[in-house]
């Protein structure tokens, strides 16, 4: 699954119950790949290639490691915890995107 399919699917399993009255953005800045940015805004989400002016938190990690999270395979955590994941912005909203998203 390419990069850009991977998002497809997040876009396609978002819960737009959990986003009611959210305004964020998640920046993901994949190191062998593209950046990519999600819109949350009131119940909708919105996909975008190319990086935010201002996003609320940015993710940076491989294909590889984004693959792993989105499919289940591998923990958002753990992979935060062995360095395959790096976070910038309000690292606490990284822990909203088992909620916004169905994985796995």
């Amino acid at each position: 699954m390419s990069v850009a399919q991977v998002f497809e699917k997040l876009e396609q399993n978002f819960n737009a119950d959990a986003a009611q009255g959210l305004d964020l953005v998640f920046q993901f800045d994949i190191e062998d790949d593209k950046t990519y940015h999600l819109v949350i805004n009131d119940g909708t989400c919105k996909l975008h290639e190319g990086a935010h002016d201002d996003p609320s938190v940015t993710l940076i990690m491989s294909s590889e490691t984004l693959q792993g999270i989105v499919s289940g395979e591998t923990d958002g955590m753990q992979a935060f915890m062995a360095g395959q994941l790096r976070a910038e912005g309000d690292m606490m909203l990284a822990t909203k995107l088992g909620e916004l998203f169905n994985m796995g």
